[in-house]
Protein backbone atom coordinates (compact mmCIF):
# COMPACT_ATOMS: atom_id res chain seq x y z
CA UNK A 1 0.00 0.00 0.00
CA UNK A 2 1.60 3.50 -0.73
CA UNK A 3 2.08 5.78 2.08
CA UNK A 4 2.18 9.96 2.16
CA UNK A 5 5.63 11.45 2.11
CA UNK A 6 5.32 11.98 5.85
CA UNK A 7 4.84 8.21 6.65
CA UNK A 8 0.93 8.45 7.21
CA UNK A 9 -1.43 6.12 5.58
CA UNK A 10 -2.67 7.73 3.04
CA UNK A 11 -6.64 7.04 4.29
CA UNK A 12 -5.31 8.09 7.70
CA UNK A 13 -4.25 11.52 5.93
CA UNK A 14 -7.51 11.76 4.06
CA UNK A 15 -9.79 11.25 7.12
CA UNK A 16 -7.62 13.52 8.91
CA UNK A 17 -8.33 16.14 6.29
CA UNK A 18 -11.95 15.26 5.94
CA UNK A 19 -12.46 15.79 9.75
CA UNK A 20 -10.72 19.01 9.22
CA UNK A 21 -13.05 20.20 6.48
CA UNK A 22 -15.92 19.68 8.55
CA UNK A 23 -14.95 21.32 12.03
CA UNK A 24 -14.01 24.65 9.68
CA UNK A 25 -17.58 24.31 8.04
CA UNK A 26 -19.75 24.66 11.09
CA UNK A 27 -16.92 26.84 12.74
CA UNK A 28 -17.73 29.33 9.64
CA UNK A 29 -21.30 29.47 9.76
CA UNK A 30 -21.21 30.03 13.71
CA UNK A 31 -18.48 33.04 13.27
CA UNK A 32 -20.82 34.47 10.04
CA UNK A 33 -23.96 34.23 12.49
CA UNK A 34 -22.03 35.76 15.49
CA UNK A 35 -20.29 38.45 13.59
CA UNK A 36 -23.86 39.78 11.91
CA UNK A 37 -25.55 39.51 15.17
CA UNK A 38 -23.12 41.16 16.92
CA UNK A 39 -22.00 43.66 14.58
CA UNK A 40 -18.19 42.24 15.00
CA UNK A 41 -16.30 42.84 11.49
CA UNK A 42 -13.07 41.02 13.56
CA UNK A 43 -15.35 38.01 14.02
CA UNK A 44 -17.08 38.20 9.96
CA UNK A 45 -13.03 38.40 9.08
CA UNK A 46 -11.88 35.14 10.86
CA UNK A 47 -15.37 33.73 9.81
CA UNK A 48 -13.81 34.48 6.22
CA UNK A 49 -10.52 33.47 6.81
CA UNK A 50 -11.95 29.68 8.32
CA UNK A 51 -14.16 29.58 5.02
CA UNK A 52 -10.94 30.22 2.85
CA UNK A 53 -9.50 27.40 5.22
CA UNK A 54 -12.01 24.99 4.54
CA UNK A 55 -11.95 26.01 0.91
CA UNK A 56 -7.96 24.92 0.84
CA UNK A 57 -8.99 21.69 2.65
CA UNK A 58 -11.23 20.71 0.20
CA UNK A 59 -8.74 21.72 -2.51
CA UNK A 60 -6.02 19.95 -0.86
CA UNK A 61 -8.18 16.48 -0.28
CA UNK A 62 -9.63 16.61 -3.91
CA UNK A 63 -5.35 16.88 -4.98
CA UNK A 64 -3.88 14.53 -2.46
CA UNK A 65 -6.55 12.06 -4.07
CA UNK A 66 -5.65 12.79 -7.83
CA UNK A 67 -1.75 13.04 -7.21
CA UNK A 68 -2.26 9.01 -6.48
CA UNK A 69 -3.13 8.32 -9.52
CA UNK A 70 -0.86 6.32 -12.02
CA UNK A 71 0.56 7.85 -14.59
CA UNK A 72 -1.34 7.46 -18.39
CA UNK A 73 -1.48 8.79 -21.61
CA UNK A 74 -2.25 12.13 -21.34
CA UNK A 75 -0.42 12.73 -17.82
CA UNK A 76 3.05 10.46 -18.64
CA UNK A 77 4.64 11.68 -15.69
CA UNK A 78 1.56 10.75 -13.33
CA UNK A 79 -0.97 13.81 -11.19
CA UNK A 80 1.70 14.52 -8.44
CA UNK A 81 2.25 17.98 -9.49
CA UNK A 82 -1.35 18.69 -8.38
CA UNK A 83 -0.85 19.29 -5.05
CA UNK A 84 1.69 22.09 -6.06
CA UNK A 85 -0.94 23.81 -8.19
CA UNK A 86 -3.53 23.23 -5.16
CA UNK A 87 -1.18 25.17 -2.59
CA UNK A 88 -0.56 27.72 -5.29
CA UNK A 89 -4.31 28.30 -5.28
CA UNK A 90 -4.60 28.28 -1.44
CA UNK A 91 -2.08 31.05 -1.17
CA UNK A 92 -3.62 32.94 -3.92
CA UNK A 93 -6.97 32.89 -1.70
CA UNK A 94 -5.08 33.73 1.42
CA UNK A 95 -3.43 36.86 -0.89
CA UNK A 96 -7.25 37.75 -1.91
CA UNK A 97 -8.94 37.17 1.11
CA UNK A 98 -5.79 39.33 3.18
CA UNK A 99 -6.63 42.64 0.29
CA UNK A 100 -10.26 42.39 1.08
CA UNK A 101 -10.30 42.50 5.05
CA UNK A 102 -7.54 45.29 4.63
CA UNK A 103 -10.17 47.39 2.60
CA UNK A 104 -13.08 46.70 5.06
CA UNK A 105 -10.92 47.33 8.22
CA UNK A 106 -9.83 51.00 7.19
CA UNK A 107 -13.49 51.70 6.03
CA UNK A 108 -14.60 50.47 9.65
CA UNK A 109 -11.43 52.32 11.37
CA UNK A 110 -13.05 55.51 10.27
CA UNK A 111 -16.49 54.67 11.67
CA UNK A 112 -16.17 52.24 14.53
CA UNK A 113 -19.65 50.59 15.09
CA UNK A 114 -20.81 48.96 18.14
CA UNK A 115 -19.84 45.50 19.14
CA UNK A 116 -21.33 43.03 21.23
CA UNK A 117 -17.95 41.84 23.15
CA UNK A 118 -19.22 38.03 24.80
CA UNK A 119 -20.54 36.99 21.30
CA UNK A 120 -16.92 38.32 19.78
CA UNK A 121 -15.25 36.51 22.95
CA UNK A 122 -17.03 33.35 23.42
CA UNK A 123 -17.11 32.27 19.10
CA UNK A 124 -13.30 33.11 19.44
CA UNK A 125 -12.35 30.82 22.21
CA UNK A 126 -14.90 28.27 20.44
CA UNK A 127 -12.62 29.52 16.99
CA UNK A 128 -9.32 28.90 19.15
CA UNK A 129 -10.37 25.26 19.90
CA UNK A 130 -11.21 24.41 16.32
CA UNK A 131 -8.46 26.15 15.09
CA UNK A 132 -5.61 24.16 16.82
CA UNK A 133 -7.72 21.31 16.49
CA UNK A 134 -7.17 21.58 12.85
CA UNK A 135 -3.69 22.60 12.88
CA UNK A 136 -2.57 19.65 14.81
CA UNK A 137 -4.30 17.31 12.38
CA UNK A 138 -2.41 18.36 9.45
CA UNK A 139 0.83 19.16 11.78
CA UNK A 140 2.38 15.66 11.21
CA UNK A 141 2.19 15.77 7.55
CA UNK A 142 3.36 19.15 6.58
CA UNK A 143 6.39 18.19 7.03
CA UNK A 144 6.32 16.12 3.70
CA UNK A 145 3.88 18.11 1.13
CA UNK A 146 3.86 21.82 0.20
CA UNK A 147 0.27 21.16 -0.30
CA UNK A 148 -0.40 20.39 3.25
CA UNK A 149 1.46 22.60 4.52
CA UNK A 150 -0.18 25.50 2.90
CA UNK A 151 -2.93 24.19 5.13
CA UNK A 152 -0.83 23.79 8.30
CA UNK A 153 0.11 27.66 8.10
CA UNK A 154 -3.02 28.39 6.82
CA UNK A 155 -4.70 26.79 10.01
CA UNK A 156 -1.64 27.97 12.37
CA UNK A 157 -2.41 31.52 11.45
CA UNK A 158 -6.34 31.40 12.15
CA UNK A 159 -5.42 29.99 15.51
CA UNK A 160 -3.42 33.34 16.12
CA UNK A 161 -5.61 35.19 14.80
CA UNK A 162 -8.40 33.60 17.17
CA UNK A 163 -5.97 34.70 19.66
CA UNK A 164 -6.71 38.28 18.58
CA UNK A 165 -10.66 37.80 18.29
CA UNK A 166 -10.10 37.14 21.96
CA UNK A 167 -8.52 40.00 23.41
CA UNK A 168 -10.45 42.44 20.94
CA UNK A 169 -13.62 40.97 22.63
CA UNK A 170 -12.00 41.22 26.34
CA UNK A 171 -10.86 44.91 25.50
CA UNK A 172 -14.29 45.54 24.37
CA UNK A 173 -15.91 44.51 27.42
CA UNK A 174 -13.76 46.01 29.65
CA UNK A 175 -13.21 49.19 27.60
CA UNK A 176 -15.76 49.41 25.47
CA UNK A 177 -12.76 50.47 23.27
CA UNK A 178 -14.90 49.93 19.70
CA UNK A 179 -11.66 51.12 17.17
CA UNK A 180 -10.22 47.76 18.31
CA UNK A 181 -12.50 45.37 16.36
CA UNK A 182 -11.50 47.06 12.78
CA UNK A 183 -7.53 47.85 14.18
CA UNK A 184 -7.47 43.93 14.81
CA UNK A 185 -8.99 43.05 11.77
CA UNK A 186 -6.25 45.01 9.75
CA UNK A 187 -3.70 43.14 11.68
CA UNK A 188 -5.15 39.52 10.76
CA UNK A 189 -5.06 40.99 7.45
CA UNK A 190 -1.43 41.87 7.34
CA UNK A 191 -0.30 38.96 8.71
CA UNK A 192 -2.25 36.69 6.38
CA UNK A 193 -0.58 38.68 3.47
CA UNK A 194 2.62 38.20 4.95
CA UNK A 195 3.16 35.04 5.40
CA UNK A 196 1.28 34.22 2.06
CA UNK A 197 3.35 36.40 -0.10
CA UNK A 198 6.45 34.47 1.76
CA UNK A 199 5.68 31.01 1.16
CA UNK A 200 3.52 31.70 -2.22
CA UNK A 201 7.13 31.50 -3.68
CA UNK A 202 7.76 27.87 -3.65
CA UNK A 203 5.18 26.27 -5.90
CA UNK A 204 5.61 29.46 -8.34
CA UNK A 205 9.39 27.92 -8.76
CA UNK A 206 8.04 24.44 -8.90
CA UNK A 207 5.33 25.20 -11.14
CA UNK A 208 8.23 27.30 -13.75
CA UNK A 209 10.08 24.50 -13.71
CA UNK A 210 13.00 26.56 -11.02
CA UNK A 211 15.96 24.50 -9.97
CA UNK A 212 15.30 22.51 -6.73
CA UNK A 213 16.06 25.15 -3.94
CA UNK A 214 18.32 22.66 -1.57
CA UNK A 215 20.60 21.42 -4.83
CA UNK A 216 23.55 23.40 -6.23
CA UNK A 217 23.28 23.08 -9.88
CA UNK A 218 27.22 23.86 -9.84
CA UNK A 219 28.03 20.81 -7.60
CA UNK A 220 25.69 18.81 -9.84
CA UNK A 221 27.48 19.40 -12.87
CA UNK A 222 30.85 19.04 -11.48
CA UNK A 223 30.00 15.67 -10.44
CA UNK A 224 28.92 14.86 -14.20
CA UNK A 225 32.36 15.90 -15.24
CA UNK A 226 34.55 14.03 -12.23
CA UNK A 227 33.12 10.75 -14.03
CA UNK A 228 35.94 9.37 -16.53
CA UNK A 229 35.63 9.70 -20.10
CA UNK A 230 33.22 12.62 -19.87
CA UNK A 231 35.24 15.56 -21.16
CA UNK A 232 32.35 18.25 -20.59
CA UNK A 233 28.26 18.82 -20.30
CA UNK A 234 25.72 21.46 -21.37
CA UNK A 235 22.57 22.27 -21.98
CA UNK A 236 21.29 21.49 -18.41
CA UNK A 237 18.26 21.35 -17.47
CA UNK A 238 17.32 20.79 -13.54
CA UNK A 239 13.88 21.37 -12.27
CA UNK A 240 11.74 19.74 -9.87
CA UNK A 241 9.80 16.68 -11.33
CA UNK A 242 7.25 16.64 -8.35
CA UNK A 243 7.73 17.98 -5.02
CA UNK A 244 9.98 15.11 -3.80
CA UNK A 245 11.34 14.52 -7.04
CA UNK A 246 14.14 16.39 -8.78
CA UNK A 247 14.88 15.86 -12.36
CA UNK A 248 17.64 16.45 -15.03
CA UNK A 249 18.03 17.01 -18.96
CA UNK A 250 21.82 17.52 -20.19
CA UNK A 251 24.12 16.62 -23.07
CA UNK A 252 27.12 14.70 -22.52
CA UNK A 253 30.02 15.25 -24.43
CA UNK A 254 32.35 12.07 -23.82
CA UNK A 255 36.23 11.60 -24.61
CA UNK A 256 37.17 10.17 -27.50
CA UNK A 257 38.45 6.72 -25.70
CA UNK A 258 35.08 7.08 -23.92
CA UNK A 259 33.08 5.75 -26.38
CA UNK A 260 34.12 2.08 -26.18
CA UNK A 261 32.45 2.59 -22.64
CA UNK A 262 29.33 4.55 -23.30
CA UNK A 263 26.62 2.51 -21.51
CA UNK A 264 28.93 1.89 -18.44
CA UNK A 265 29.55 5.67 -18.29
CA UNK A 266 25.54 6.82 -18.48
CA UNK A 267 25.38 4.21 -16.16
CA UNK A 268 27.75 5.74 -13.53
CA UNK A 269 26.47 8.88 -13.93
CA UNK A 270 22.82 8.13 -12.98
CA UNK A 271 24.42 6.18 -10.02
CA UNK A 272 26.29 9.47 -8.86
CA UNK A 273 23.31 11.78 -9.55
CA UNK A 274 21.03 9.58 -7.56
CA UNK A 275 23.33 8.55 -4.67
CA UNK A 276 24.68 12.01 -4.25
CA UNK A 277 21.46 14.46 -5.19
CA UNK A 278 18.89 12.24 -5.18
CA UNK A 279 17.97 12.83 -8.79
CA UNK A 280 16.18 9.47 -10.04
CA UNK A 281 14.83 10.87 -13.52
CA UNK A 282 17.63 11.86 -15.60
CA UNK A 283 17.58 12.10 -19.44
CA UNK A 284 21.43 12.14 -20.92
CA UNK A 285 21.89 12.56 -24.36
CA UNK A 286 25.48 11.41 -25.39
CA UNK A 287 27.74 13.14 -28.01
CA UNK A 288 30.83 12.63 -29.78
CA UNK A 289 33.32 15.69 -29.38
CA UNK A 290 33.60 16.36 -33.23
CA UNK A 291 29.97 16.59 -33.16
CA UNK A 292 28.87 18.10 -29.86
CA UNK A 293 25.88 20.94 -30.01
CA UNK A 294 27.15 24.17 -29.45
CA UNK A 295 26.13 25.43 -25.76
CA UNK A 296 23.50 28.17 -26.81
CA UNK A 297 20.70 29.57 -25.17
CA UNK A 298 21.25 28.20 -21.73
CA UNK A 299 21.79 28.87 -18.34
CA UNK A 300 25.34 30.30 -17.47
CA UNK A 301 27.14 27.14 -16.05
CA UNK A 302 30.68 26.85 -14.08
CA UNK A 303 33.63 27.00 -15.83
CA UNK A 304 35.43 23.96 -16.20
CA UNK A 305 37.97 23.75 -13.30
Amino acid sequence: MPHDHHGLDPKSGDRRVAAAIWANALLTVAQVAGGLFAGSLVLIADALHNFSDMASLVIAFAARRISRRPADARMTFGYGRIEIVAALVNYTTLILTGFYLISEGLMRLVDPPGVDGWIVVILGCVALVVDTLTAALTWSMQKGSVNIRALFLHNLSDALASVAVVAGGILILLYDIRWIDPALTLLIAGYILWFALREIGTPIRTLMLGSPPDLDMGAVIEEVRRVPGVRDLHHVHLWQLQEHEAALDCHIVLEEEGWPRLEAIKAEIKARLNARFGIGHSTLEIEHPQAAHPPEQEATLPERA
